[in-house]
């Protein structure tokens, strides 16, 4: 089996996928959330009005009728109109987003930059002082809730030092952004020669992107060391070392590439919950992003838009897990073998 059909068939599997998350979103939605005719309803509204509105927001007919709708506009990339907004879902969505993908590229990339080095390092030097640093670092960072670890920051950093702003969101109150152009406020920043807003957007970035990054590294940073043990108790380490290779060679060349595997699962996981909306996070540094938009939709039940996230987030797994399937045949060439073996 060639390459190519072993990744035609893992992105089939996304269709059934897809079609179980649209289903179960639709009605969970309609049963289980609040009537929004009550949001736009007046108290005296009478009964003639409250049809009118209801058909007005397609929710007139049945329950069957009104699902065959939605997956025709889904198949036209509608994912209908958010009842307290006014706008289409997926023009909030695409708006918000690049906030969030920021904020999660920033935090993800400190996790990784700092956590896999760190397991490396506790791995071989197992049962010393750094070992049992990371041990008590990871151990803190997986117990406390990252809500917790964003307040604290806010409280010293900005209520305490003043060194950083508030949760005023991605630029200070009444300073207008720049012009739109990736959604990157970093990037925009500096296409539009504003190096005075790229620090204020860059500063506005550090607590809630340090916060992730806290709560990312721990996991990153254990599971690289337990991967990195296995690993360097391994037959071809010993062989390795006993033909004279320098240690971080071995290491690095040798160790730490079959000890990606569980890393990059635990990572896809991470990424896919970070870029689906960090719903705590951005309320807590009042970050617009799509977390703060469902949240926002749960409360005003907005089923219109909560259906959206729900579906965009689980999409964004499904595609999270099917690149780290990718990322597995690429780095195990184990996983060609087996996968050409099933033919």
């Amino acid at each position: 089996m060639s390459l190519a059909a072993i990744l035609l068939r893992r992105i089939l599997w996304i269709i059934p996928v897809a079609l179980g998350v649209v289903t179960i979103t639709f009605f969970t939605a309609r049963v289980f959330t609040g009537d929004p005719t009550e949001l736009y309803a007046p108290p005296e509204a009478t009964t003639e009005l409250i049809a009118q509105i209801r058909q007005e927001l397609g929710l007139g007919d049945s329950l069957a009728v009104q699902f065959l709708r939605y997956l025709g506009d889904l198949l036209q990339f509608d994912l209908g109109r958010s009842f307290s907004t006014g706008n289409d879902v997926m023009t909030d969505l695409s708006n918000r987003l690049p906030a969030t993908l920021e904020l999660g590229i920033l935090g993800l990339g400190l996790a990784l930059l700092v956590g896999i080095p760190a397991g490396v390092i506790a791995a071989v030097n197992r049962e010393r002082w750094p070992d049992f640093l990371l041990r008590w670092v990871t151990l803190t960072g997986m117990a406390l809730p990252q809500f917790w670890i964003g307040l604290v920051l806010l409280l010293v950093f900005f209520v305490n030092l003043q060194w950083l702003p508030g949760p005023v969101g991605r630029l200070p109150l009444g300073v207008s952004p720049p012009p739109t152009v990736t959604g990157f406020m970093l990037v925009d920043t500096l296409l539009a020669g504003d190096p005075r807003k790229f620090w204020q957007a860059l500063t506005a970035l550090i607590l809630p992107a340090l916060t992730l990054a806290i709560t990312t590294l721990a996991p990153v940073a254990r599971v690289t060391r337990s991967a990195m043990v296995e690993a360097l108790q391994s037959d071809y380490v010993r062989t390795a070392f006993a033909m004279g290779h320098p240690r971080r060679v071995v290491w690095f060349r040798y160790c730490l590439r079959n000890a990606l595997l569980p890393v990059v699962t635990l990572v896809g996981g991470i990424a896919g919950f970070i870029f689906g909306g960090a719903v705590l996070l951005e309320a807590i540094f009042g970050w617009p992003g799509v977390g703060q938009y469902a949240l926002q939709a749960i409360q005003q039940s907005d089923f219109a838009a909560l259906q959206g996230f729900v579906i965009y987030a689980s999409m964004l797994y499904v595609l999270v897990f099917l690149a780290v399937d990718i990322l597995y045949i690429f780095i195990d060439p184990r996983m060609r073998t087996q996968a050409s073996s099933r033919r």
